[in-house]
């Protein structure tokens, strides 16, 4: 999987952003919040999702680029199992670093520092693939856009299957780059508000973005998903609910994990995107996208009350002790 791998600086506003910002004086906008929390953590997008799936037992390939800083986040992912033979090290730059303020409504305010991340667009997937013995699916992820381009054309070009996963970057790309970034995906994935911005981006219909991608995934927050398979068929999966909301930074990241791994235990999109609700559950309860812990009798136990017995005992062959 390919993209960004970061440090976290995450901190709370005891209060609301929307009741300190005026909508009518945007454009004079200068605010500051005062915090009152600062945890550092492991982040970045394709960190996360490779922390998760090392987690439910998958040996994932993370591909990025990374600063003399990333010795034990390193360590971490290749105590999991994730090979990260693929993470490139720059000794001159740091690490990416996201800098994210959340509000008590769940909101964020946040800014993302490239660092060795834009480097990560020197990395060719083909003697990586040669190596692991091909890719089964390529996650492209939130990274440098020259990046994220290059990998796709690489994966259409080698035949790779691909995930598109354009997330935060679509604010900064325009239309013929986020049709190159999804043109020919097997998968699709984005949340609601994306999704809105890559049709606006792109000027294709939704029609029209279901005919060029196998499968679009939107998810909603905590109205839960949809996928739109290739036939038209149309699932709904709804969340897990939360015993508490502690911060939904990489709540996304986890939703992807859980997915992955129930489809590559060969389940359908269905049943992996309920697994996706569990992990991104247990993050949204966690303080950090990183924090959440793994019980197998417990998961089991919420996946059947939030989606039935039936379910439960589909997921269960792809759950790690």
């Amino acid at each position: 999987m390919t993209g960004s791998i970061a440090s976290d600086n995450l901190m709370h506003f005891p209060g609301k952003f929307s009741e300190q910002i005026l909508a009518d004086q945007l454009d004079r906008i200068s605010v500051s919040f005062l915090v009152d929390d600062l945890t550092v953590r492991r982040g970045g997008v394709a960190g996360n999702i490779a922390f998760a799936l090392g987690v439910l037992g998958q040996n994932p390939v993370l591909i990025g680029a990374v600063g003399a800083d990333f010795a034990e986040y390193k360590q971490v992912l290749d105590d999991l199992g994730v090979d990260t033979s693929g993470v490139h090290t720059h000794d001159d730059v740091h690490t990416a670093r996201f800098v994210c303020t959340t509000d008590d409504d769940m909101r964020q305010i946040a800014s993302f520092y490239t660092g060795a991340m834009a480097k990560s667009k020197e990395i060719e997937l083909a003697p990586i693939a040669e190596r692991v013995g091909g890719f089964d699916l390529v996650l492209i992820g939130a990274s440098d856009p020259e990046a994220m381009l290059r990998h796709t054309d690489e994966c259409r070009t080698q035949g790779y299957p691909f995930l598109a996963d354009p997330s935060q970057q679509l604010a900064r790309m325009e239309g013929p780059e986020v049709r190159r970034l999804i043109e020919g995906a097997t998968y699709l994935v984005t949340n609601d508000y994306e999704y809105e911005l890559l049709l606006k981006k792109t000027g294709w219909s939704a029609e029209e973005v279901d005919a060029k991608v196998g499968t679009r995934i939107t998810t909603f927050g905590e109205k839960g998903a949809v996928i739109v398979e290739s036939d038209g068929t149309e699932t709904r999966v709804d969340v897990v609910p939360p015993t508490e909301q502690v911060d939904p930074t990489g709540v996304g990241d986890a939703w992807r994990a859980g997915f992955l791994t129930a489809l590559n235990g060969g389940l359908s999109v269905e049943r992996s995107a309920q697994l996706g609700a569990l992990i991104a559950t247990y993050v949204l309860e966690s303080d950090g996208p990183q924090e959440w812990t793994w019980d197998r009798d417990a998961a089991l136990t919420r996946l059947a009350d939030a989606f039935g017995e039936a379910a439960a005992d589909e997921l269960r062959a792809v759950l790690p002790a």
